[in-house]
């Protein structure tokens, strides 16, 4: 890493996993340097050249905040424990540094965890069980360095007060802060199809695009000249080719650029995302939720999401995860024919994306808890 301005040296945001959003939201945010070990399959390199960031192991990524001397670190929540060991080193190497240098490291995190990693499924082999209880230590260890922690959904704040502590522990500040978009600046360009439905992002059963593609045969069956737009990638690609290919209304897209899904989310009147538990795994908020409602599209999904609570109270369509196979084709094919209006929609979003809001909150030099 070159060494940095004096702007950018006084953060750097440290992640086990980077995707196209966090590039794109750094473009938006003040300059900060960014860690990371790991790509997402969305990682949109074309972004990589204006953000610079570095891929580094975990005990580089130590080293280099050590030898810069950040004020603020950002790390990954303490709740995602295949993150924590490299949250824990990165502040092992801060607290070093903070006792040579006589000051205190900031440590910031933003925090949607909606699975208690206590009850996780626990590794057979008796050597990944002994990592896993490593790890459960290792994240209250880290929990208890947090300065500052902006919760994204009320279920990750409960979470974290019952399992980690939030009242208990001296000196954190913390607010809540709905993970919801603000709307997004390419609507200017086009306007809603109706009938329009779609699926985006990863073609998979956690995510349920099995279950769209068998609710589909009843919403095209009740809804005359609804369309299905698939677009992404994933395990279950052959899966909607194959359903293209035996339905002309099925549209499939398979990875495209992002002003391409741009311009499906503009057309599109309704997005679907019936994610469901698998394993570790739980929807926390989900990106194609947040696209589709910056863009203005009514949202069909499942309680799973950290934002279901709030996608209920202003009109989208919210079905109970364990009831997906009889209540999905229902609830999509009312989204498909009656519509939340795309103005109203919008007007239900923050004027500024939450992400950056709750960005400036934990960078600020001086905040004060609105503890909501």
């Amino acid at each position: 890493m070159s060494e940095p301005d004096e702007a950018r040296a006084r953060a750097v945001r440290v992640y086990k996993t980077l995707r196209t959003a966090h590039l794109e939201r750094a473009l938006e945010l003040p300059p900060a340097d960014i860690l990371y070990q790991e790509s997402r399959y969305d990682f949109d390199e074309g972004l990589v050249a204006q953000v610079r960031p570095q891929q580094v192991g975990d005990l580089r990524c130590a080293w280099l905040v050590a030898r810069h001397g950040y004020e603020t670190v950002e790390i990954n929540e303490p709740a995602a424990v295949d993150c924590v060991r490299r949250s824990a080193l990165v502040l092992a190497a801060a607290l070093v540094n903070d006792l040579l240098r006589r000051r205190h490291t900031r440590v910031v995190t933003y925090a949607i965890g909606n699975i208690d990693p206590h009850t996780l499924p626990k590794p057979a082999p008796w050597w990944p069980r002994l990592g896993r209880r490593l790890d459960l230590v290792l994240a209250h260890w880290v929990w208890r360095r947090v300065d500052r922690v902006v919760f994204g959904t009320e279920t990750a704040r409960q979470l974290y007060g019952t399992v980690f502590g939030i009242a208990e522990q001296r000196g954190l500040r913390w607010t809540t802060m709905e993970a919801l978009p603000a709307e997004c600046s390419c609507l200017a360009d086009g306007g809603k199809t109706p009938g329009r439905l779609l699926f985006l992002g990863d073609l998979s059963q956690r995510k349920g695009f099995d279950s769209v593609l068998a609710a589909w045969t009843t919403v095209r069956h009740r809804v005359p000249g609804a369309v299905l737009t698939v677009v992404g990638r994933g395990a279950l690609l052959d899966d909607a080719y194959a359903a293209a290919r035996a339905d002309s209304r099925i549209h499939v897209i398979a990875d495209p650029p992002r002003e391409v899904v741009h311009a499906e989310l503009r057309r599109a009147s309704v997005v679907v995302l019936p994610s469901r538990r698998q394993g570790a795994w739980r929807e926390q908020v989900g990106l194609p939720i947040v696209e589709g409602l910056a863009h203005g599209c009514t949202v069909v999904t499942t309680d799973e999401t950290g934002i279901a609570g709030w996608l209920a109270r202003n009109g989208h369509g919210v079905v109970p995860a364990g009831s997906v196979a009889e209540l999905l084709a229902p609830a999509l094919a009312e989204a498909v024919t009656r519509p939340l209006d795309a103005g109203t929609v919008r007007a239900s979003l923050p004027r500024r994306d939450s992400r950056l809001e709750s960005d400036a909150w934990l960078f600020a030099r001086e905040v004060i808890a609105v503890r909501t």
